[in-house]
This record gives C-alpha cells, sequence and structure tokens, in this order.
C-alpha cells in the first residue's frame, strides 16, 4: 500500500480515516495537516536564522547585552508580535493579508527569540533547540497515534487555561519580589510542563477541529507553542 493511500484511508467514518468516526475527506484533512506544518517549519527557519545572528555575530549580541537601547527594541519587538497576532485574529482567513501579517508576526516573535538567545552560550541554545526538537516530534507522534486509535484531548484546555495562569501569577511574583535562580527553574520547568500539554492540545484540534480556511491559526498555535517551550528549555539549562 502506497503512502497516499495510508493517508486517503479507505473509506471515511471507519478507522481507516484519520480518527474514528471521521465524516470528512482524509485527503483533505491531510492537506491541510500538511501546509500547517510547512508554515511552521518556514516560521521555524526565520527564527532560528535571527537566533543564528544574535549568537554569532557579535554587533547583534552586544547589543543585546549591553546597548542601553536594548530594552526598547526587545519590548517594541514584543509589542509589535501582539499587534501583528492581534490583526491576524481579524484576517486570518483573508489572502494575502493573512500571510503578510504572519511574516510580520514571526520576525517580531524571532526578534524576541533572538535576544533570549544572546544571553546563552551556542552549546546551550543548540542543546535546547534538540530538546525542543525531540519533544516535540515525540508528542506530535504521540498525538496522531492517540487520536488514531479513539483519544481526544479536548479535556485539556481547562486545565491548560487555569496552568496559564498560575504562571502569569509566578511571574508578576518573580518581577516583585525575585526568588532568584531556583525560583526561575521552578517557573520554567512548569512553563515547559504546560507547553508541553499545548503541543498534545493544538495537534489534537489540528487534526480534528480547526476548519480548512483556519491554517493560519493552526500554524500560530503551533508554532507558539514550540517557541515557549524552547524559551523554557533554554531558561533551565541557563541557569544549571
Amino acid at each position: 500500500m502506497g503512502k497516499g493511500d495510508i493517508e486517503a484511508g479507505m473509506s471515511y467514518g471507519n478507522s481507516n480515516g484519520l480518527y474514528p468516526s471521521m465524516m470528512e475527506s482524509p485527503e483533505l484533512r491531510w492537506g491541510f495537516i500538511r501546509k500547517v506544518y510547512i508554515i511552521v517549519s518556514l516560521q521555524l527557519l526565520l527564527t532560528a536564522a535571527f537566533a543564528s545572528i544574535f549568537i554569532f555575530v557579535p554587533f547583534a549580541r552586544d547589543f543585546a547585552r549591553y546597548n542601553h537601547y536594548r530594552l526598547f527594541v526587545f519590548f517594541a519587538a514584543v509589542i509589535f508580535s501582539f499587534i501583528s497576532l492581534f490583526a491576524l485574529s481579524k484576517y486570518y482567513d483573508k489572502h494575502p493579508a493573512n500571510l503578510i501579517l504572519l511574516g510580520l508576526y514571526t520576525v517580531g516573535m524571532s526578534v524576541t527569540v533572538g535576544f533570549a538567545c544572546s544571553f546563552a552560550d551556542a552549546t546551550i541554545v543548540l542543546e535546547a533547540a534538540f530538546l525542543t526538537g525531540a519533544v516535540t516530534a515525540s508528542l506530535t507522534l504521540y498525538t496522531f497515534w492517540a487520536v488514531k486509535r479513539g483519544s481526544d484531548f479536548s479535556f485539556l484546555g481547562p486545565f491548560l487555561f487555569a496552568a496559564l495562569m498560575v504562571m502569569l501569577l509566578f511571574s508578576i511574583i518573580q518581577l516583585l519580589v525575585p526568588l532568584g535562580p531556583t525560583g526561575r527553574m521552578v517557573f520554567a520547568g512548569l512553563g515547559a510542563l504546560v507547553m508541553c500539554g499545548f503541543i498534545v492540545y493544538d495537534t489534537n484540534d489540528l487534526i480534528k477541529r480547526y476548519s480548512y480556511d483556519e491554517y493560519i491559526w493552526a500554524a500560530i498555535s503551533i508554532y507558539g507553542d514550540i517557541i515557549n517551550l524552547f524559551i523554557y528549555l533554554l531558561s533551565i539549562l541557563n541557569d544549571l
């Protein structure tokens, strides 16, 4: 049986589909999934390029570490990312505006990741990237395997939201009363676990719930989960 036969399945609504009781065309759903992961891959390549600049180019690295305007540039990139994300929430299904806004959002996020990488050794960044890739691939494959056998991870939604609220409060405490390296490692460890949950949750939605015109929004969700997991793992490794 060829690859196309495996992806397409034998018929709708049976165990040969992408998930049990599947009522849509497996070919269309697999095409949608491939499109999302292609977009995510391009986003990650752009982010890796920016991170490499901040790691290996002395001017960029020194600017992020020592320049008086570094915080202004960093927060400008963060605000720019949020503005682009807000615009995407309104135009995610409008082509080509959605692709332009996605590119702008990715650039903003890439700059913030680059700033984070500039404070770590290249070896630590590579270790964090390797761990992120291994964890993401493992959780993605597990989710596809589990969904194929009837699992549904939608129940994680409320728990993940509650975890985000706890992390938000923890970060506020960290700003007001810094807890030192131990506190940062605990926070980063919790954050990494939460992002692992989001990877499973968003992959489940990618397989079963996103509509075909929501490929940009699906890509943003997966990309955001991966980037945040990388940042948390980088923080843990940098504090060891």
